[in-house]
């Protein structure tokens, strides 16, 4: 008697907890149908006003593409730049006494420094065959009895090098060793590049927010206009028991088609911008014997930009609803 009152007993607690996992699962299966029903609707009635829904894409998409091609000119100047950098060195100009063999023993010296990354000898006879094509001098100097070129030691630094304080102390030690006689600093112009760079940037960024703003202003206007417009379906759905939170949802869905919309058409002008200008990048580039293309927006860049462009579609129509609601005893 008693094993089948326990057997009843933890039958009914096993389609309790049945009917409660049950229920859950209706539950949010009924959530999400809502709000599919609802993104569809809100979208279906934005395709239904053409010409004011493109009016807004068009305004949102032209303030986002404006920091977004921004940021890609910015990265393929810093790609850029990185290959100059790479370039970027220090000529050591030796003592006139001092040869090449003499200038192989302090080259190997100076290529234990931790800032250099590699080193170069140029002989006498190398720098005067370069300083007779580039100079256009060959005739005179041809009446010269020997070469009064010194040799030189052209040091290529690593990337940390380059900054102020290592550049500094680094200029100082080799200035310092008997055989120098004088530095030539190519590398000074990687700090300049840097410092503008970084103006650039914060420029850049502060561009990013403002528009960002105007992206708000742009959405929350769209829907507040949207929400005027249906000001007696607002009235009718609140004297039939619909919540704010019900009436919200839909303009925070309208706010974020029109983020996603507008994210997508700007990475699409981003992206035709840097095909209309590959080319003429390339045959620049061509003219000082390089090779560059412009690299576009990235996978993970376009993705990036279509969360962003959603989510300030959502405040924006967020802070207008906001508003409506606390000026609206409609609901």
């Amino acid at each position: 008697m008693a094993q089948r009152q326990t057997r009843s007993l933890r039958h009914r607690q096993g389609n309790r907890h049945v009917g409660s996992s049950g229920l859950i699962q209706r539950r949010l299966s009924a959530w999400l149908e809502q709000h599919r029903e609802t993104a569809i609707s809100t979208l279906y009635r934005m395709l239904q006003q053409p010409l004011g829904t493109l009016m807004t894409l068009s305004a949102v998409a032209i303030a986002l593409a404006l920091p977004t091609a921004l940021v890609v000119a910015l990265d393929n100047v810093k790609r850029l730049g990185g290959d100059w950098q790479r370039s970027a060195s220090v000529s050591v100009f030796l003592e006139a006494e001092i040869d090449e063999a003499q200038g192989a023993q302090l080259g190997q010296r100076l290529q234990q420094f931790s800032e250099v990354e590699a080193l170069r000898l140029i002989s006498r006879a190398e720098g005067l065959s370069a300083f007779r094509a580039y100079s256009g001098l060959g005739a005179a100097l041809d009446q010269l009895s020997e070469n009064p070129l010194p040799v030189v030691l052209e040091l290529q630094l690593k990337p940390a090098a380059l900054e102020p304080a290592p550049l500094t102390a680094l200029i100082e030690r080799i200035e310092a060793l008997p055989e120098v006689d004088f530095l030539r600093e190519d590398a000074h112009w990687a700090q300049r590049f840097q410092a503008i760079l970084a103006l650039v940037q914060a420029a850049v960024a502060l561009l990013a927010l403002l528009l960002g703003l105007g992206v708000l202003l742009v959405v929350g206007n769209s829907i507040r206009l949207e929400i005027e417009n249906r000001r007696d379906e607002i009235r009718i759905m609140g004297l039939v028991g619909a919540t704010p939170r019900f009436a919200r949802r839909r303009f925070l869905y309208s706010g974020a088609w029109y983020g996603l919309f507008g994210g997508l058409l700007a990475g699409l002008l981003v992206t035709l911008m840097v095909w209309l200008l590959s080319a003429q990048a390339t045959s620049i580039a061509a003219v000082y014997h390089k090779t560059f293309s412009i690299q576009g927006l990235g996978l993970a860049d376009f993705g990036a930009l279509l969360l962003g462009s959603t989510l300030l579609g959502i405040i924006g129509s967020w802070i207008a609803v906001g508003r409506h609601l606390d000026l609206c005893d409609d609901l």
